[in-house]
Formats: structure tokens, C-alpha cells, sequence
């Protein structure tokens, strides 16, 4: 079987992309995960196939690399609709494992689309160990607080967090951040399902803004219409979330970034 695809990334988060709105392929689990990986398939973090969904403009089937489902990918979900814009601005709705999700195009650089997507409210944020949270942004995530996270063994350290037995059976995706001087954040995340770090992880900057946000003594201060933004740095690039917060409740969720057209191309299927 032959399969025709394309290839995006989202601030390095890479992912390849089929079109099933005309017919839905049937991929098994060794076939996505043959596709997703970097030396004998295409390459990538994850495979998202795009389909039909009532009352919505779409909808968003994630896979991680090892080819089982997934839960929300911030990322994936950005790439997702600026492909089904088809380099054209605009704002959509879509369908995705977790529920429905706004996004809007907001503009285009070459191949490069900046893309806004609307994430789920967050109600409940645990306070883990002596600076951790845990909290769920569509997908798990832990998030610890650290200094000199550029020389942290990433994959080493966030492979013992997401098989921690706190978090088990389904574990959790691993962040570990530094608040740089100037306020931005700089993250790196272990994902589960890809079962290594990734170049940067939507989910895993919307969590760490929102344990900042926890983090820091201004929350006492907070007023429901006030609007709270962070700049994220990722391995791979920049991406911004910006939310309203009451007390440990938050809503309107933003997670925004470039999402880039990379190839496309077809495969043979064995």
C-alpha cells in the first residue's frame, strides 16, 4: 500500500501527517510506529491523521512513536491546523481526544505559519514534593523547578519520573524548568510514548506556564479578568501561553507558535 503524507514540526516537535478525510487509512500499531521512526521510516515524534467530525471542521487522531494513541498533543494540534488551512488564515474547530478545540492561523512566513490553539481549562493543580506539580493540560505532566537545566541528563532523569511509581500505571510526560532573570521559561521535556525529550512539548509549556503561575507569590494578587503570558524556550524554538487564572482554576488557555511545512512525499507499506 502506498500512503501519501506530509511532514510538519512545531518548534522541532515533528510529526507526520495523513489526510483520511476522503478515506480513512487502517494503520496498525507497527505500522505507525515503522513510519515514526528516524532511521528506517519517515521520522518523527508522533503521527496524527486528519478526518471528518460532525459539527466541527475537523477532527485529530494523535499516535506517539511507538504507534499506540495518544492524548492531546499541543504541538501536533497546531501542525494539524495549519495543514487543513492549506496556507490560508483563519480560525477553525476541531475535534481531538480530549474534546474540542479553537485555533486560529494567524499569519504565514514562508512555510512557517503562526498558529494559536485553545487548550482545555485546567482545575486542578497538586502541589508535588518540595517544587513539583503535576497537572493534566490535555496530558499528564509533571513539572519540576530547577537551575542549570541546560545540563541536565534529560533523558536519564525524565525516564525515571515518567515510570515513577506516584504516576503509575499510565505515567507521565516529565518537564524540568528554569525561570530565566527576565521571567521566560526555559523548558525541556521527556515525553512518554516517544520515551525520550523531545525538542520542546505544547502540553508541557502550557503545564509549565501554569505552574509558574502557581509557583509565584503575584497569584495573590490576581484578578479573574487579568490575562497572565509567558515566553517559553524550548531546544527548538520559542512558543508563548498566555491564560486567566482564579485561584487554582484556568481558562482560556492559549498555546501559540510556528508550525512549519516540511516535505511531503508517499511511502510503500509492506
Amino acid at each position: 500500500m502506498k500512503l501519501h503524507f506530509y511532514k510538519f514540526q512545531g518548534a522541532g516537535n515533528d510529526f507526520v501527517i495523513i489526510d483520511g478525510r476522503a478515506l480513512m487509512p487502517q494503520l496498525s500499531q507497527k505500522e505507525i510506529h515503522y513510519l515514526c521512526n528516524r532511521r528506517f521510516g519517515i521520522g518523527a515524534d508522533g503521527l496524527m491523521v486528519i478526518g471528518n467530525s460532525p459539527g466541527v471542521d475537523f477532527g485529530m487522531r494523535y499516535y506517539n512513536a511507538n504507534g499506540k494513541e495518544g492524548s492531546m498533543c499541543g504541538n501536533g494540534g497546531r501542525c494539524l491546523v495549519a495543514y487543513a488551512a492549506n496556507r490560508k488564515s483563519g480560525r477553525f474547530l476541531f475535534s481531538a481526544v480530549d474534546g474540542n478545540h479553537h485555533a486560529e492561523v494567524m499569519g504565514y512566513d514562508g512555510h512557517e505559519a503562526l498558529v494559536c490553539l485553545g487548550m482545555n481549562n485546567v482545575d486542578k493543580v497538586d502541589v508535588y514534593g518540595s517544587d513539583g506539580y503535576y497537572l493534566d493540560t490535555g496530558s499528564p505532566h509533571l513539572v519540576l523547578f530547577g537551575t542549570d537545566v541546560a545540563k541536565m541528563d534529560v533523558p536519564k532523569e525524565g525516564a525515571f519520573w515518567r515510570n515513577h511509581p506516584d504516576f503509575m500505571p499510565g505515567g507521565t510526560n516529565v518537564n524540568f524548568v528554569e525561570i530565566e532573570p527576565d521571567g521566560k521559561l526555559f523548558v525541556r521535556t521527556y515525553e512518554r510514548g516517544v520515551e525520550d525529550e523531545t525538542l520542546a512539548c505544547g502540553t508541557g509549556v502550557t503545564a509549565a506556564a501554569i505552574a509558574a503561575y502557581m509557583r509565584s507569590m503575584d497569584k495573590t494578587q490576581n484578578k479573574p479578568e487579568e490575562r497572565h503570558h509567558y515566553a517559553i524556550q524550548t531546544l527548538g524554538g520559542h512558543l508563548q501561553v498566555s491564560f486567566q487564572a482564579k485561584a487554582a482554576s484556568f481558562c482560556d488557555v492559549r498555546l501559540t507558535g510556528p508550525a512549519t511545512f516540511v516535505f511531503e512525499g508517499e511511502i510503500e507499506l509492506l
